[in-house]
């Protein structure tokens, strides 16, 4: 059974996932349609991991920052997506509590992880540009690893409060999530004890996440126009413009959806816009950000080139 009566108690021993839809007729088109996403972005992101990683002119701080944003965004498509695939061809979309908790941990994780490695991102561009001379000193490997470093280890801090403090409370017997995932706002739904500690705490620090890592992107873009504007060349002002190009239009999708699902009215929110607006930031822009870098960065670009005809250069 899903599960069983104590004195006083319910424990559940598994969770119901409701899905994306529940009409029969989507259930194939829709697993391959988000099986065809999640491979891509899994090629993609590791192939932007193992490209930044051998290649000789890829050993740049802004790609060792690109190289952790494509582990972020594999990570929290894996930890959502094949779950999700396999729950359109199960005739039952159950998943165990432990396996619950674990995906939501290490959802929150990735999700947190991002948006501070976006700002770290932004904060690399205006050295790159309001600082060129100074570049190499000021983002020394040193530094980079702490700016990695310290994300990690508050998104790991924040996601373990967040997971305990909903999964040692009291769930009602009723065990069916109205997602597609573990999610903490859906969860919170199923619990009988008092939820306003754990819904204070998820408020306070989504606020601060989605306020202060914008504010880093939002100061250091002002401040990146500023020094462009301020140059005479118009080569110069293209060259500063394009190096930004591909990291702003990460930025502007991201934080679009997430605005779009936590800053939306209270009166027009509902879980069925949320699982849209979650499966687009969950799997769809993680397939996007490799293609975004890759296409609209050259320098990417000459790399995937030279892999390519020294691969064919190589004796069959």
């Amino acid at each position: 059974m899903a599960w069983m009566n104590q004195p006083n108690q319910t424990v559940l021993t598994e969770f119901i996932l409701m899905g994306i839809t529940d009409r029969p007729g989507l259930q194939a088109p829709f697993f391959g349609l988000f099986l065809i996403i999640y491979v891509i972005s899994v090629v993609g992101n590791l192939g932007m991991i193992i490209l930044t990683k051998v290649d000789s002119r890829l050993q740049t701080p802004m790609y060792f920052f690109l190289r952790h944003l494509a582990f972020i965004d594999l990570g929290y498509s894996t930890a959502v997506g094949p779950k999700m695939l396999v729950n359109f061809i199960a005739n039952q979309n159950t998943i165990p509590y432990n396996g619950c908790a674990t995906q939501l941990a290490f959802f929150i994780f990735f999700i947190i992880s991002e948006l501070f490695i976006l700002s770290a991102m932004a904060y690399d561009r205006y050295v790159a540009i309001c600082r060129p001379l100074l570049y190499m000193v000021i983002m020394s490997q040193k530094v980079c690893w702490v700016l990695v470093a310290v994300p990690y280890v508050y998104s790991a801090f924040l996601s373990l409060i967040t997971t305990i403090k909903i999964f040692m409370s009291s769930f009602c017997d009723h065990n069916i999530i109205k997602h597609f995932y573990c999610d903490s706002l859906p969860l919170l739904t199923l619990l009988c004890s008092s939820t306003r500690d754990i819904e204070l705490i998820i408020l306070i620090f989504s606020a601060f996440n989605l306020v202060s890592s914008l504010l880093i992107v939002l100061v250091s873009y002002i401040l990146i126009m500023m020094a462009i504007l301020r140059m005479n060349s118009a080569q110069g002002r293209h060259k500063a413009f394009s190096t930004c190009g591909s990291h702003l239009t990460v930025v502007v999708v991201l934080y679009a959806t997430l605005f779009f699902m936590y800053v939306q009215p209270k009166s027009s929110h509902s879980f069925d816009t949320d699982k849209i607006a979650s499966a687009f930031y969950t799997l769809v822009i993680p397939m996007l950000n490799p293609m975004i870098y890759s296409l609209r960065n050259k320098e990417v670009k000459s790399a995937l080139c030279r892999i390519w005809k020294n691969l064919h250069k190589l004796p069959v």
